[in-house]
């Protein structure tokens, strides 16, 4: 009998460090409107892209590893995400929900993902609020009231949208403490507020990016001249960017290829944003930190960058008029 107990005991410590060497999502979604959900997220190793098969019931079931806090985006088959997490090795997330409404669907399996949905739920009104200022107001009086919680940098990282204005991210983040910032998180911000560094302007020959409606392509940068816009949610300015990006096409008769670059880890109104626009659009889901794109030296967004025939970065920077006129020159 103690021999059996202790084979138990055994087996029992066997499966505890076994799921400490990973973690798991899962759970049942509805109208999915497709077969699988695909599944990335940025571990120390790299990007990790899946694609995990639903069953008709919409129940799903991922595992994967990442020694220090991730952040997972859940997306359905338009590349629309409908649920984005933090996870770590040793995290059992359980999902419920409908993926056609905004914040539909609902996360448990630990603290910070049911905290996050607390706080979301609490402010619903605001994340459906096209003017995002109550929202930043919400997350900076959040990030002030708690310095310990790693929410706070998740909050700033994925809900707070003025990334624009450094000095003041800058402020919020540092004002947050060590442990509950850690690099495997900071080092994802659009802007990095912590440090400066200047970047030397590379020769890019290609991209590889999410097309929408489709899946990863490689865009050739080497046969003409290509202007590309990076931006993420929300864009102020969408309308007089494309008024802009359309008076160029027309004046350079198409000559100009244009690649339109949402750079954050949020696609649920992509579709929505864009729409009307002819131009190639295309998703990095590793933001800023996308191979290729983080040479670009991008420090806020909305970003641009002008590459010649031959692949050159010839202008890379947050003034879409200098932008252009690189191009008409």
């Amino acid at each position: 009998m103690k021999k059996i107990h202790l084979l138990l005991l055994l087996l029992a410590a066997m499966l505890a460090s076994c799921s400490s060497d990973s973690f798991k999502i899962d759970g049942t979604l509805v109208n999915l409107h497709g077969t699988a959900v695909r599944v990335v997220l940025m571990t120390d190793s790299g990007m990790v892209d899946e694609s995990v098969e639903v069953d008709k019931k919409g129940k799903f079931s991922f595992k994967g590893q990442s020694e220090q806090p991730a952040i997972v985006s859940l997306m359905g088959n338009r590349g629309d995400a409908f649920a984005t997490v933090v996870v770590a090795n040793g995290d059992h997330l359980k999902m419920k929900g409908d993926v056609s409404k905004p914040l539909g669907v609902k996360v448990k399996g630990n603290r910070l993902n049911e905290e996050w949905q607390v706080f979301r739920d609490e402010h619903k009104a605001f994340y459906t609020d096209q003017n995002p200022s109550r929202l930043n107001a919400a997350i900076e009086k959040y990030v002030r009231e708690h310095p310990d919680d790693m929410l706070s940098t998740v909050l700033l990282l994925v809900d707070y949208s003025d990334h624009g204005n450094r000095d003041k991210l800058g402020k919020l983040l540092k004002g947050i403490n060590i442990e509950a910032r850690p690099e495997s998180l900071t080092r994802l911000f659009v802007v990095d507020p912590l440090n400066s560094k200047k970047v030397n302007l590379p020769r890019l020959t290609t991209l590889t990016l999410w097309k929408h409606g489709g899946g990863f392509e490689e865009v050739k940068l080497t046969d003409r001249m290509t202007l590309l816009t990076l931006w993420a949610q929300p864009q102020k300015d969408r309308s007089a960017v494309r008024a802009q990006v359309q008076a160029l096409q027309d004046k350079t008769g198409g000559k100009v290829r244009v690649i339109d670059v949402l750079a954050e880890s949020d696609t649920l109104r992509w579709h929505q944003t864009i729409a009307g626009e002819e131009w190639g659009h295309y998703w990095a889901p590793g933001g800023p930190l996308e191979q290729g794109v983080q040479s670009l030296g991008i420090t806020t967004l909305p970003w641009y960058a002008v590459s010649d025939s031959t692949g050159l970065i010839v202008y890379s920077g947050p003034n879409l008029n200098e932008a252009m006129s690189k191009v008409i020159r």
